[in-house]
């Protein structure tokens, strides 16, 4: 149940409430409203009910990621992006930290295309075990010296609970990937931090799947939460990698008020798919996106075929800002 409290009173009912149901339920309170876990309606006070200007009985499961709770937008500052909201925020870089140099050369080129963040992983969950697997932290040193010499901020993906202080050392952002969605070990340890964190909806995610993935890194305390939206596992892969699933942005930001993100690399996996799918997803409103590129994809280490070289990115950054300003300008 959320009681949405006429704003004379809220400060008061909150803190009554708290006291009277504290201790036998989850409480979380955001300006006049209050939600209360397993409470009925007929078990408040009436003259709590007297100072409520509504109370909403159908809650779902996700309550601090849910707008009943938190209408506004989250808006997440990191030292050179500003992530929500009516930015775009451009993150671009290799799918795998190769060597020091590529990186920091890769790191440039996002940046003339207008990124704030440069990504790049440097612990690779691949389907073959043979697969490369990445630098570790070595990767994360090269990684974090390409963003600092150009004034970037940096994203990369956390594997499991035990990296989370080793990577939190040098990243701005924490991915959590697709297959790591429902590792609830990891959610959880990420919770802890104050450090940003951008969940991937699994492959085979539905949407509440991932809001409630979610709400176990709010449940930490950490509120500084993006959702990624990289195609999903349907029928047909002999075209695109993904089902780029396109209706879950608006759908998301009806729900949720955290930032969402789109990922045209990894929802169809072919470069020349990736500007078209980029576009639909700034037509959809989404706050952003995270790209991969690579000046010779075909020699990649990981993900080559998906990865854009360097001009098709910034043909396709320039056209991505040019249609977020003009819808900017739509009433």
């Amino acid at each position: 149940m959320i009681i949405i409290l006429k704003e004379t009173t809220a400060s008061a009912m909150q803190a009554r409430l708290v006291a009277q149901f504290g201790a036998k339920t989850e409480i979380f309170t955001h300006d006049n409203r209050i939600a209360l876990q397993g409470v009925n309606p007929d078990e408040l006070p009436a003259d709590v009910l007297a100072a409520a200007d509504e109370v909403i009985t159908d809650v779902p499961a996700a309550v601090q990621s849910s707008r009943l709770l938190h209408p506004e937008d989250t808006i997440i500052k990191t030292p050179h992006s500003v992530i929500g909201g009516a930015d775009l925020v451009m993150m671009a870089g290799p799918c795998s930290v190769e060597s020091a140099e590529h990186v920091m050369a890769m790191a440039k080129v996002a940046k003339q295309g207008g990124a704030t963040v440069v990504r790049g992983g440097a612990f690779k969950p691949r389907t073959s075990p043979y697969s490369f697997q990445g630098l570790g932290e070595t990767g994360l040193q090269y990684l974090r010296a390409a963003a600092d010499a150009n004034g970037l901020d940096m994203i990369t993906e956390v594997m499991d609970d035990e990296h989370v202080e080793m990577v939190a050392k040098y990243t701005d952002i924490f991915q959590i990937g697709a297959r790591n969605m429902q590792n609830f070990s990891l959610l959880k340890a990420v919770g802890q931090t104050n450090i940003p964190v951008a969940l991937k909806r699994g492959m085979s995610a539905t949407i509440d799947d991932v809001l409630n993935a979610a709400e176990y890194i709010a449940a930490g305390g950490n509120h500084q939460i993006m959702l990624l939206e990289r195609g999903i596992r349907t029928f047909d892969n002999k075209y695109t990698r993904n089902t780029f699933d396109l209706g879950a942005v608006p759908v998301l930001q009806q729900l949720t008020h955290y930032p969402v993100i789109v990922d045209p690399s990894h929802a169809v996996g072919e470069w020349d798919l990736v500007t078209p799918m980029a576009m639909a997803g700034v037509a959809a409103s989404a706050s952003g996106m995270i790209v991969e590129i690579h000046d010779d994809p075909t020699h990649a280490l990981s993900d080559g075929p998906q990865a854009l070289k360097p001009k098709t990115y910034l043909k396709m950054a320039k056209q991505a800002f040019q249609l977020h300003d003009l819808m900017q300008t739509w009433d």
